[in-house]
């Protein structure tokens, strides 16, 4: 049974950027100039990090731990029951990543999840699952692990680096501490699945195959002009929407916000979104110019960011808001964030 007087808070957030970042020229060179699609959706950014030869997720998720641990004391890592993981391209598509992370973590939880939809809103999708099972259950703790590396692997493929599509996304990982405190508090989450859309966002292959078929065709994401109208339509409409719905249960405008902290598909939803919910750019910081599409690990990452460089103070309201796919799921999460603060109560 969930005890709603049990407060959980997001305590601490870090990330890691891999390798050097490669600038929007690289893939240029590469790049049909023939294709039509969608100049607004994949339209490059600056830059974007790939994942190194032979890096794992595992790796990539010890890395992004490793300056909250440095913050915070190894000994953080005795109270965590929960382990919820976000990996789109699993090193073993068989058992997920979940369990070898525990292990380069050095934890046995009883709670370990490898969470395989909500995509790039997946960050939240996490902390609503690891809040739940803090007030439901004796857990202590929980780390919310997104780990992105689709970018120096998928889209990296000789044939599909001639897209467009490989020009956007960006590799990284993240992780956020949850914590019964009340230090900064989960304010309010929302959650939508949209499943009706959730058979839009498809890997294709040419000559086609499945997946796990052995074959020369390269896989990468099926998008058409058609589709990716539908998907900008859709983003365009359920994240604002699900902000709102946030809002008005934590009874602020979302204009009064302090920090609007989202996915990062393309510029141009950055754009509609903080004119649509009022929100100034220098209140929605975003790391897509130097990390591209980062997935569910934008979040994480970008609050870290945000975090680092001083741009949240304690007390500030952040909303965290964003969707997946082709909009099969959306979701909003509120926190009155109290600064980094060490598990004693002393100010890191």
């Amino acid at each position: 049974m969930i005890d709603v007087t049990v407060t959980v808070s997001l305590a601490d957030v870090s990330s890691y950027r891999p390798g050097e970042p490669i600038p929007a020229e690289y893939f240029a060179q590469f790049r049909d100039a023939a294709d039509t699609a969608s100049a607004v959706m994949f339209n490059p950014p600056r830059f974007r990090h790939h994942v190194g030869a032979g890096e794992t997720p595992a790796d990539m998720a010890e890395r992004a731990i490793a300056p909250m641990l440095a913050r915070h004391g190894a000994d953080l890592l005795d109270d965590v029951d929960v382990l919820i993981v976000n990996t789109p391209l699993p090193e073993n598509w068989f058992v997920g990543n979940g369990g070898e992370i525990a292990a380069r973590f050095g934890i046995v939880p009883e709670w370990l999840i490898d969470l395989s939809n909500g995509g790039c809103a997946s960050f939240i999708h996490g902390m609503k699952l690891a809040r739940e099972i803090l007030q439901s259950t004796k857990a202590n703790s929980a780390l919310v692990v997104n780990v992105t590396n689709t970018a120096g692997q998928m889209f990296a493929q000789d044939r599909v680096l001639a897209m467009p599509q490989s020009a956007i996304p960006g590799d990284g990982a993240g992780v956020a501490w949850l914590t019964k405190s009340d230090q900064s508090p989960i304010l309010d989450i929302e959650t939508r699945h949209l499943p009706q859309y959730a058979g839009e966002m498809i890997s294709v292959a040419d000559p086609p195959r499945r997946y796990w078929e052995a074959g020369t065709g390269q896989h990468h994401i099926g998008f058409t002009e058609s589709n990716i109208a539908k998907v900008l339509h859709r983003g365009n409409q359920i994240v604002p929407e699900v902000v709102r719905t946030v809002c008005e249960r934590i009874d602020m405008q979302p204009s009064q916000l302090d920090l609007l902290v989202t996915n990062q598909p393309n510029r141009t939803f950055l754009q509609n979104w903080r004119d649509s919910l009022e929100v100034p750019a220098q209140r929605h910081p975003d790391t897509f110019e130097e990390c591209g599409n980062l997935f569910g690990t934008a979040m994480p990452l970008t609050f870290d960011y945000a975090v680092t460089s001083g741009l949240v103070p304690e007390g500030a309201v952040v909303m965290f808001a964003g969707f997946a796919h082709a909009g099969d799921f959306a979701a909003a999460a509120a926190v009155r964030w109290g600064g980094r603060v060490s598990p004693r109560g002393a100010s890191c």
